[in-house]
């Protein structure tokens, strides 16, 4: 063979046959297995073949033997199991053929924004648990596969590497390896001799952006970094309202990409701003230059049409019918749970309080950082110790090295301590610092007072008198006895540690098996996931986690209930804790969200009434969060205001604060309803209604058509395990029990992908709990397709899903014959690569004369091939008769056949066009052209039941 070989015909080479694929270069010649597993894929150096010491023939597809006889269920598992192996399919959306998820209509909405952007510029804005996730990861898998781009990077806080590295691998079978402090080490020792970078060595990758970001490894990271880049909790990349530098440096890396004009770029956030509108508008920035002057209090309709090609927000309700499709959020139902301080802990509290309050009066009399301090440590001291005696004990703790105060002092890095801002990886080390720095210029008594707290909260330790915990205790209690799998969100690592054991102490006279963990910040990101994953195979089971879990980490497949047992500063972190669990995918129709606190702890009241209950009362309103529209410096200042300026009332022993006279608060609220009307007209403006559904509808179906939708992955599986002799029993809530029974050996190809004996599984998305969902890239629906084919190949009338048979139906009046016809397309591009594209065809013909076939619907033979069963019998000599005259027909029949490939071939084009149409792609040059010769997986003839017969 001279020269490249016609992408998409079939040569022999090395024993097999192969498809050949597109070349990557002009000395390579790309081959996959025509029957076989899509991973087999490989190159031959040309070369090579032209010197003979390669041999890659012309090849084509046999025909079947009358011989190789079966019937009309084989006929019809090897259709299904034809089209559940094409990888390569001919739909408009080449990637679905290689997902392991079928992403929800509304998801890809983003994608057919995305492709109407060269470079790719979006922003995803959508909704806490709407799957922002599957719709980045659709338009990377969707632009790789159209051979736009050869690699891909995702950057993330650190915490979120690993899950995003597990989504890339499971769901779209993209291998990135993890950049980040823990993993570069090893990643260098894998680098071939010479000079490499692991940011460009490696295909994919998964980067943490705080890695990234430093001055150490930004200017290589910039240098080698892939064209197509995700960046998710893109808020913490925002221009910060702070002085913040560790935001600072990651918005400079985000700018250092955006800068090269080719490069694609899709961020991801739940809270694209943090209420303050020039943060929001450097992140649209970064998508088109020309938005850093956008004012959203002035936006003209062109600016509102720019913007919104760049920029996607939806709430659920948007999205929970969309297409007649039906989205299963789960129910939160919230609930208040309130305890009341003993008198030890209402001792604690007065005295801290008095000492706080003292520490903000003397305060006053300074300036700059030093009064800041002074704040900081009078709020952090109160924290602590409403949050938990233990956390008391930590931040009064004496370090053994004096610190200096200095005026150098970062403001953020202390702030965080106090605060809960989400545009920074949360911290929930106990204040100790902030507290010490607060009391330098204290007297040798305020020392002696603050180690007197020490012990106040020391003696209150696991027993009656923290009745927080108590209260606690019993809310969990109830919880489990409902059944439910709660996690409780703590502030302070030792809070969190403190929980969790008594938890453990205190429920296991009515729990014995109880299993109870607590995930804090302390401990690695992968000993984080290894734990939550451990805890998960327990029942009943109780995480305790800080805030180190509440970004980005997917925790509803195995909780469904929260308790903030510390209350949050922020109302942000409020939702993400509840988005944890309360998000798509969750199995319970119903999960509880429990908002615990001291009916009598005056710093839950001030931040409930400044912060929480207005939060709550703008998201009912609206339907989504808005963000604090203000910097966490005036957020303190509105709770400080709350806390210290009611000294009398606290004197008196009245808890419950009336705030809203005070005028910082109703400034702080007013403000806070501004933005809330900013944020509505936003959510109206850019929910893409303007996305027609009809436009994602039709393509949909025309792919399922192509590749099954998940009623044919059900049909297939059911009856492919029951041709092998596998149990097949149908359970609770439309799953299935799949298992081996006794004395049945299935082929190991299927055995190794089945992962349990008995297994339950589910065919719809999300399924049932205790179910495994089950698509049609699953690796046992991918074994059972690839086993059939190769059989059918190999083992002729023998094999389950056998090349041809002849069946006598009262379904046909007359003899009708049902082809199974893979058909390969190549299509070709504008400025690409060309593709291949293929399908699974069942032509129906009718009638005696093969050069002059009349031709059935595809439909009425699609309908024929499922529904067809023997109504009388046939005899072995007369299927051998039937079969051995219509193979005969093929060489007339073939003109007519391509015929019906060309046919085929402009459809694909139409839908192509269509979709590069509502894209606003070009399309000249689009062009789609059918490979011969066609190949003939198999047929099935139908023969109508003569007059008279019973069988």
């Amino acid at each position: 063979m001279n020269g490249q070989p016609a992408v998409g015909s079939i040569v022999r080479c090395r024993g097999r046959e192969w498809v050949v694929l597109p070349p990557d270069g002009p000395e390579v010649i790309r081959l996959r297995p025509l029957v076989g597993d899509d991973g087999e894929t490989c190159g031959i150096y040309l070369p090579l073949v032209e010197a003979g010491l390669e041999k890659v023939e012309p090849a084509t597809f046999p025909l079947p033997a009358p011989e190789d006889a079966g019937d009309a269920v084989g006929a019809g598992l090897l259709w299904q199991a034809a089209r559940l192996a094409l990888r390569d399919g001919a739909g408009p959306f080449h990637s679905l053929g290689r997902i392991s998820v079928r992403p929800r209509a509304y998801q890809f909405v983003p994608l057919l924004m995305a492709l109407r952007l060269d470079p790719v510029r979006i922003l995803i804005a959508d909704d806490v648990g709407v799957g922002k996730t599957i719709e980045a990861l659709l338009i990377a898998r969707e632009l790789f596969d159209r051979g736009e781009i050869d690699r891909i990077c995702v950057l993330c806080p650190p915490h979120l590497c690993e899950q995003w590295q597990k989504e890339l691998a499971e769901k779209f079978h993209l291998e990135a390896e993890v950049i980040r402090s823990g993993t570069v080490s090893r990643l260098e020792r894998g680098l071939p001799p010479g000079e490499h970078s692991i940011f460009k060595y490696y295909r994919h990758i998964v980067v943490s952006i705080d890695y990234a970001k430093s001055d150490r490894h930004r200017p290589e990271f910039l240098t080698h970094c892939p064209f197509f880049v995700i960046v998710d909790e893109a808020h913490g990349a925002a221009q910060p309202g702070t002085t913040s530098r560790s935001q600072q440096q990651r918005h400079d890396l985000l700018r250092a990409l955006a800068a090269d004009p080719g490069r694609h770029l899709v961020l991801l956030t739940a809270t694209p701003h943090s209420g303050i509108e020039d943060s929001f508008v450097s992140l649209l920035a970064l998508l088109r230059p020309s938005f850093a002057n956008l004012s959203f209090q002035r936006l003209t309709g062109e600016e509102r049409t720019a913007v919104a090609r760049h920029f996607v927000q939806r709430r659920r309700a948007d999205i929970v019918r969309w297409l007649e499709e039906e989205t299963c959020f789960p129910e939160r139902e919230s609930r208040e749970e309130t305890y009341m301080l003993s008198p030890a802990y209402r001792e604690l509290f007065n005295r801290v309080y008095n000492f706080s309050r003292e520490l903000v009066r003397t305060g006053e009399t300074f300036s700059g950082w030093r009064r800041r301090i002074r704040y900081w440590a009078a709020l952090s001291l109160l924290r602590c110790v409403m949050s938990s005696p233990a956390a008391a004990v930590a931040a009064l703790h004496r370090q053994a090295e004096e610190r200096k105060a200095s005026e150098e002092r970062d403001d953020v890095a202390y702030a965080s301590y106090v605060y809960d801002p989400v545009d920074e990886e949360p911290v929930d080390v106990e204040p100790s610092h902030v507290v010490e720095q607060g009391e330098m210029d204290l007297s040798k008594s305020s020392r002696r007072k603050l180690r007197e707290f020490a012990r106040l909260a020391e003696n209150i330790k696991a027993t009656d008198a923290d009745t927080k915990m108590a209260r606690c205790a019993e809310i969990v209690a109830q919880l489990l006895r409902e059944g439910y799998y709660p996690i409780i969100w703590c502030r302070y690592i030792a809070t969190a540690q403190y929980v969790a054991a008594e938890l453990k102490r205190r429920l296991a006279p009515a729990f014995p098996h109880l299993a109870v963990e607590a995930v804090t910040g302390n401990l690695p990101e992968e000993d984080r996931r290894l734990k939550v994953e451990e805890l998960s195979k327990s029942s009943p089971r109780v995480l305790v986690a800080t805030d180190c879990l509440s970004e980005g980490i997917d925790l509803q497949e195995h909780f469904t209930a929260v308790v903030h047992y510390d209350l949050p500063w922020n109302p942000n972190r409020l939702e993400q804790r509840e988005g944890r669990v309360d998000r798509f995918g969750q199995q319970a129709l119903k999960i509880r969200a429990v908002l615990f606190y001291g009916r009598d702890n005056p710093v839950d009241g001030a931040v409930l009434d400044v912060l929480l209950r207005k939060a709550a009362e703008i998201r009912k309103s609206l339907g989504v969060a808005v963000p604090v529209p203000v910097d966490s410096e005036s957020v303190m200042e509105a709770v400080l205001k709350a806390l210290f300026t009611r000294g009398e009332e606290l004197r008196r022993g009245y808890y419950q604060l009336t705030l809203f006279e005070d005028t910082t608060v109703l400034d702080f609220h007013r403000r806070w309803d501004e933005a809330a009307g900013r944020e509505k007209e936003s959510r109206t403006r850019f929910a893409q209604k303007g996305i027609k559904p009809e436009e994602v509808e039709r393509e949909l179906r025309a792919t399922d058509d192509i590749l099954g939708d998940p009623e044919a992955v059900r049909h297939f599986v059911v009856n492919a395990c029951r041709r092998l002799g596998l149990g097949m029993e149908a359970a609770r809530g439309g799953t299935f029990v799949l298992s081996v029974p006794p004395g049945i050996s299935p082929p190991p190809l299927v055995s190794q992908a089945m992962p349990a004996n008995p297994w339950r599984v589910c065919f719809i998305s999300p399924p049932p709990k205790g179910a495994a969902w089950v698509g049609r890239n699953h690796p046992f629906v991918c074994a059972l397709a690839q086993w059939l084919l190769e059989s059918a190949q190999a083992s002729g009338g023998q094999a389950p899903a056998a090349r041809c048979g002849v069946v006598r139906t009262a379904r046909v009046g007359r003899r009708t014959v049902l082809l199974l016809l893979r058909l390969r397309h190549l299509l070709e591009q504008p400025d690409r690569p060309p593709l291949l594209a293929e399908e699974v065809l069942v032509l129906g013909l009718q009638g005696h004369n093969p050069a002059h076939p009349h031709f059935l619907s595809d439909d009425e033979a699609r309908q024929l091939l499922l529904e067809a069963a023997p109504d009388a019998p046939i005899s072995q000599q007369e299927r051998r008769e039937v079969l051995a005259e219509v193979l005969k027909w093929w060489d007339d029949l073939l003109p007519h056949l391509e015929a019906k490939a060309k046919e085929r071939a402009q459809r694909v084009l139409e839908a192509h066009r269509r979709v590069r149409a509502a894209a606003r792609m070009i399309r000249r040059g689009l062009a789609v052209q059918p490979q011969f010769p066609l190949d003939l997986l198999g047929l099935l003839i139908l023969l109508p039941v003569p007059k008279g017969v019973v069988w």
